[in-house]
């Protein structure tokens, strides 16, 4: 049965509640999320719960990751829910709070990533992984997780932030563990609920096309224009999608050689209707070094 969970909002008590835990030597696992939460976020609360003795959760959209024409406003919020998946999934802490605590007046200090934030959805949302390295470098201050769990469907995001913490030598362990997707291959995430009736019946035409690229890179294709020809050409085939980018890239740089080698990684996003999806799935050897 799982516990009571806790509910903060202020970040003295997440900070007293963290130095606690550490102080009886208890490890934490920590799940940052924007909230909205699905199956996929259940089942990295799960593993957190099967490998920590204290799980936390955050849930915060975070302003600085959006753009000026993006969906800050209208990005879904269901914390009682929310609330009712975390606890069920074993988390002994929620931290919840808003703008005015995490960036209070005079706050100007971020984190400006490097050259893995510039291809791919970088270089669609100028500005998106500053915010996004920004405040989960606060988080991981405050909370002093010794594992963080995050899904590869943010991959980009994954790699940034591995990238960080080796840099700036964060003392905790970085897991990336697979996407979920719903029974007809869609990749599950927070903006599906944007999605209409019909729109959600054309969305499983973006995995498919990633797919078709997975399968010329195993029956031996290794030039990155043709793999990524091949999910362009696969994706063009449902007209209601239009393309941000199909990408093939090296998984580990995100740097786009001619020629992969034993793996890779074929990144898309696209958007239909108003609702901006994102996909990837790694390639041969990239796929069996995940986690």
């Amino acid at each position: 049965m799982p516990g009571v969970m806790r509910t903060l909002e202020r970040i003295a008590d997440l900070r007293a509640a963290s130095r606690e835990w550490r102080a009886s030597g208890r490890t934490i696992g920590f799940v940052p999320t924007m909230g909205a939460l699905h199956a996929g976020h259940r089942s990295l609360v799960e593993k957190a719960r099967a490998e920590c003795d204290v799980v936390v959760a955050s849930i915060f959209v975070n302003p600085l990751q959006f753009g000026a024409n993006e969906d800050l406003s209208r990005y879904p919020r269901d914390l009682a829910g929310d609330q009712a998946l975390l606890a069920a999934a074993g988390a002994d802490a929620l931290f919840v709070t808003t703008p005015a605590e995490m960036y209070p007046p005079g706050f100007q200090t971020c984190v400006v990533p490097g050259a893995l934030a510039e291809p791919l959805c970088g270089a669609s949302r100028p500005g998106h992984f500053r915010g996004v390295l920004t405040v989960v470098a606060k988080l991981f201050h405050l909370v002093a997780p010794h594992v963080a769990y995050f899904g590869q469907k943010d991959f980009q995001q994954a790699r940034l932030l591995q990238r960080m913490v080796a840099d700036l030598d964060f003392d905790l362990v970085l897991r990336m563990l697979p996407t979920l997707r719903e029974a007809d291959g869609l990749a599950m995430s927070s903006r599906n609920r944007y999605l209409s009736a019909t729109e959600r019946a054309q969305a499983p035409a973006l995995p498919r096309a990633l797919q078709a690229v997975a399968a010329a890179f195993d029956a031996g294709e290794r030039s990155r224009t043709a793999l990524a020809a091949i999910g362009t050409a696969a994706l063009a085939r449902e007209p209601a999608f239009r393309l941000d980018y199909l990408e093939v890239r090296d998984d580990e740089t995100l740097e786009a050689p001619e020629r992969l080698g034993a793996g890779g990684v074929v990144a898309a996003a696209a958007f239909l209707g108003t609702t901006r999806l994102i996909d990837n799935l790694l390639l041969g050897a990239a796929a069996r070094r995940l986690g």
